[in-house]
C-alpha cells in the first residue's frame, strides 16, 4: 500500500507540475503592454486573446535609458528568445535594446542595458508592487500560458 501511495504521489508531481503546456488556438500576432495600466494583452490581429496584470521595473515611469535605471522599455520590439531554465520560472526575451536605444545611450556615454524579459515571479503578484530591474512579470501559471502561446518573432509594443 505504501509503495502504491508513493508511486501515485510521484506520478501526480511529474504530470501536474509541468512548466510546458500545449497551445493550439489562434496565433498571437502581437503582444501589447500598457505600463500605466499594468496590463499586457496577447492579440490575434484586432482580437484580444488574453489579458494579464503585470508588474514592471522598480522605476516604472518613462522609457529605459540605461543599464540599472530600473525602467521597463517603451516602444516597438520583437520577442527574440526563450529561456526554459530562467531563474524566474520561464521567460521570453524582448529585443531591447534596438538601434535607437543603443544610439541614445552611446550619445550619453552609458550602456543601454539589456536582458529584458517577460517572466514569472517568485511570489504572488501584487498590483502596483513593481520590483523587476526592467522586465515584465506575470504569475507562473500565466507565464506557462504565455510561453506556449507567444512565438519568437512576435512583435511587442510597450506603451507608457
Amino acid at each position: 500500500m505504501r509503495f502504491l501511495f508513493i508511486a501515485l504521489l510521484t506520478l501526480a508531481a511529474l504530470t501536474g507540475c509541468s512548466r510546458f503546456i500545449d497551445y493550439d488556438g489562434p496565433e498571437v500576432t502581437r503582444v501589447v503592454v500598457h505600463k500605466n495600466d499594468r496590463i499586457m494583452l496577447l492579440m490575434h490581429n484586432d482580437e484580444v486573446l488574453e489579458s494579464y496584470e503585470v508588474e514592471l521595473g522598480f522605476a516604472p515611469e518613462g522609457h529605459k535609458l540605461e543599464e540599472g535605471d530600473g525602467r521597463t522599455p517603451e516602444g516597438e520590439y520583437i520577442i527574440d528568445r526563450r529561456n526554459p531554465n530562467s531563474q524566474w520560472y520561464l521567460s521570453i526575451g524582448i529585443s531591447y535594446p534596438n538601434a535607437e536605444d543603443v544610439a541614445q545611450a552611446r550619445a550619453r556615454g552609458v550602456s543601454p542595458g539589456g536582458d529584458i524579459f517577460i517572466h514569472g515571479t517568485p511570489r504572488p503578484l501584487r498590483r502596483g508592487d513593481d520590483w523587476t530591474v526592467g522586465c515584465i512579470a506575470v504569475s507562473n501559471a500565466e507565464m506557462r500560458q504565455i510561453y506556449a502561446m507567444v512565438n519568437n518573432g512576435t512583435p511587442i509594443t510597450i506603451y507608457p
